[in-house]
């Protein structure tokens, strides 16, 4: 369908989640992953991390703030993402400002994990060379049998929010005439939005 400014939605928003809900519909593979760029002391970076949900207007995701992604945005706060969904032919560029939740915010997402991805969060120091996966095994194990029942927030550990200065929708066409509409977030809040040629 083609992505037409007459018919696309004035809340980027709206039009963000109707893509993610299509490319979940069509099967799309892992439909939540998105690259993470940031930019720090050792210069560009890009990653896969997940998506997390959309609160009060910011892309909400978790990760480790000693890693280097939580370096790098130490170092520059400025970050964007990227989601891509083959099947469906779309993709969604997001840049903006990051800042982490606060701590109540990342133990509540925390305490939603299985059971396994909270012991390997305190387990690992994400980023940090280890000596072989025996060693990360191992460590597992110990703090398993040391939290049986509750495991506790990492320290290190938590979510940040990325609120976008603009965010731009691409549909593939056919002859590579690809749909791009561009996003700007105003000064006074609203959203104006513009085609960019492909």
């Amino acid at each position: 369908m083609p992505l037409l400014e007459s018919e696309a939605p004035r809340d980027p928003y709206v039009l963000f989640q109707r893509w993610l809900r299509e490319a979940q519909d069509a099967g799309a593979p892992q439909p939540d992953a998105m690259t993470l760029a940031t930019y720090g002391e050792e210069g560009p970076a890009a990653r896969m991390v997940l998506f997390k949900g959309l609160q009060d207007g910011s892309f909400l995701f978790y990760s480790n703030y000693a890693s280097l992604k939580g370096r790098d945005m130490t170092y520059d706060r400025r970050a964007a993402l990227v989601f891509y969904w083959s099947v469906t032919r779309h993709q969604v560029r997001v840049a903006g400002a990051v800042r982490r939740l606060g701590r109540a915010a990342s133990q509540e997402y925390f305490a939603t994990r299985p059971r396994g991805a909270q012991l390997s969060a305190l387990a690992s120091r994400q980023s940090r060379a280890v000596r072989s996966r025996e060693v990360l095994e191992r460590r597992v194990l110990e703090l398993a049998a040391a939290y049986p029942d509750e495991v506790p927030l990492p320290r290190e550990w938590g979510g940040y929010a990325l609120r976008p200065r603009w965010i731009e929708f691409w549909e593939s066409r056919e002859d590579r005439l690809h749909d791009r509409l561009r996003y700007v977030l105003r000064n006074n809040g609203a959203w104006r939005f513009e085609r960019l040629a492909p």
